[in-house]
């Protein structure tokens, strides 16, 4: 692994052709003739990407399509996606983790992987980038990689770079640099183009301002870095300035990686792949094993694991459990992933094979050694928390739901549910004194349904109310508790006051009714009933 000055290495990945690429993925039998992509932009419609033999034919992104196929008449087309063309980045993203944890996307078609300090895992950095290339081609991908000290100098140099006289050639890794100095060669077009877009600052015409630049005999990024930046601010904007910055290293350029960094990662390679999910599942036991045995040196477990299953061919399989307490049991945490895969829609594909095997504990939480008691009173404790790890498992993240209560005296506001093995910092719900009768419904109609009332004006009690065509009358009630709106309603004459009553009819239903309003507020105030006591 080579040693810089910043002590950082940056591989960036550029997939000019990955929406043509993707298309011809998914349509095999497409005759290998010219293919375009394209969009409606106002009443023409406009190539929005070309495969490698449409752009040797001398048609452009931006061409109408009419214009396109008078140059070329055997020209295919199909419809851009790019939402399409991110999922498949996205994807790409996910399986470059066998590299480095630190990997993020540069869309449209770019990825950044910061190798610093896991080169020498894969032979290198030349190994690295060369195996991905090669991996990339196999799933039918062109790419160009290049090597520098921040990522937007590598995305520069992978978009501009001259593969002539590059120190790796053959394998698609066009350059690589060491310092600021590599990318001062390159065209404007990598300073203006979107590679090295800062978000706040993207810049507001590129097409004008790269007039401009040429105009003034400023061709290359050496050029423009050598005019003062107090003249470049005030002709062309901070934007360029910050983007020259950018590129040459002196400003921050933050990776924003599309999984954070777990706190425990264990991880097996083959050099044989592994054909079966159970030969897997083997190995994903011994990682949870040495996952828990590190657990334990922290005093800490588990709420989350996740099995991470590379296959030879590129894709990745994730299988993950969470967990509504901390758990370092490896048993445990096996049986659940024996839950979650039997629930799994689409059914484990081992393809040609895993030759990587990870399992990451993203979420860590205090558990410390526990004596369980001859009468079992510890293992009774848990016996919650178990069903609800399995249930999750088997129905899926976030479908198990908890209420939690709000710091909020509205009624619809007072309450919200997640999930259960979430750890919010919300207001635990107020415990009932035993023998006393609820002061609020467990259930509450939303929205709060309107009533027909006959009541005592002006703030009495409700004496008969009618609801879904019933009359119910009220032989005891007990109120009012007066909620008033929030401030911010109030100072915009928007919220109401409400008077809550509970009350019970001669049937023995007891309904939560409020009157919406008092009669200085408005002339004839609403009535609604809120909820139902059990």
């Amino acid at each position: 692994m080579r040693n810089t000055a910043s002590g950082r290495r940056i591989l960036a990945v550029l997939l000019p052709g990955l929406p043509a690429e993707r298309v011809r993925q998914a349509a095999p039998s497409l005759p290998d003739t010219p293919l375009a992509l394209t969009v409606t932009s106002g009443n023409a419609v406009r190539l929005a990407a070309l495969d490698s033999h449409a752009a040797a034919a001398g048609l452009a992104v931006g061409m109408t399509l009419a214009d396109a196929r008078a140059l070329l008449p055997e020209l295919q087309v199909q419809a851009h996606d790019p939402a399409a063309d991110l999922a498949l980045l996205e994807a790409l993203a996910d399986g470059c983790g066998r590299y480095t944890p630190m990997v993020a996307v540069a869309p449209p078609a770019g990825l950044l992987l910061d190798i610093t300090g896991a080169a020498h895992l894969a032979g290198g950095e030349a190994a690295l980038a060369g195996d991905l290339l090669k991996r990339l081609a196999r799933m039918g991908l062109s790419g160009r990689a290049a090597l520098a000290d921040n990522p937007a100098a590598a995305l520069a140099l992978a978009g501009f770079a001259d593969s002539d006289g590059t120190e790796w050639d053959g394998d698609g890794l066009v350059a690589q640099a060491d310092g600021p100095s590599a990318v001062l060669a390159l065209p404007i077009a990598a300073l203006l183009g979107p590679l090295v877009a800062v978000p706040g600052l993207e810049l507001d015409n590129p097409d004008a301002l790269a007039l401009a630049l040429r105009r003034a005999g400023l061709r290359s990024v050496a050029l423009v870095a050598g005019q003062p930046r107090a003249a470049l601010a005030a002709r062309l904007g901070d934007a360029l300035v910050h983007r020259l910055d950018v590129l040459l290293g002196a400003a921050a350029f933050p990776l924003q990686p599309r999984w954070p960094e777990p706190e425990i990662l264990v991880e097996a390679r083959f050099a044989q792949p592994l054909l079966t999910v159970p030969a897997a599942l083997k190995v994903v036991e011994g990682l949870v094993v040495r996952a828990c045995l590190n657990l334990s040196e922290r005093g800490a477990g588990g709420r989350a694991f996740e099995a991470l299953l590379y296959r030879a061919d590129g894709a990745l399989a994730r299988v993950r459990v969470d967990t509504a307490a901390a758990q370092r049991a490896p048993a445990a945490i096996m049986r659940l992933f024996g839950e979650r895969l039997a629930a799994l829609n689409d059914p484990l594909d081992p393809g040609f094979g895993y030759d990587l095997v990870r399992l990451a504990v993203p979420v860590l939480a205090p558990l410390g050694e526990e004596q369980l008691a001859l009468d079992g009173g510890a293992l009774a404790a848990g016996e919650l928390l178990g069903l609800v790890d399995r249930l999750t498992a088997r129905l899926g993240p976030g479908r198990v739901r908890r209420l939690a209560g709000a710091d909020s005296h509205v009624p619809e506001q007072a309450g919200f549910d997640l999930p259960f093995t979430a750890r919010p910092d919300a207001t635990a719900w107020a415990a009932q004194a035993p023998g006393e009768p609820p002061e609020r419904p467990a259930l509450l109609f939303d929205p709060p349904q309107p009533v027909e009332v006959m009541a005592e004006v002006p703030d009495g009690p409700p004496r008969r109310f009618r609801w879904h065509r019933r009359l119910h009358d009220i032989v005891r009630a007990e109120g009012p508790e007066r909620i008033a709106a929030e401030w911010w309603r109030r100072a915009d004459g928007q919220g109401l006051t409400r008077d809550y009553y509970r009350v019970e009819d001669s049937s023995g239903g007891r309904f939560w009714l409020f009157r919406h309003g008092l009669y200085e507020e408005r002339r004839i105030p609403g009535w609604f009933v809120h909820g139902r006591f059990a």
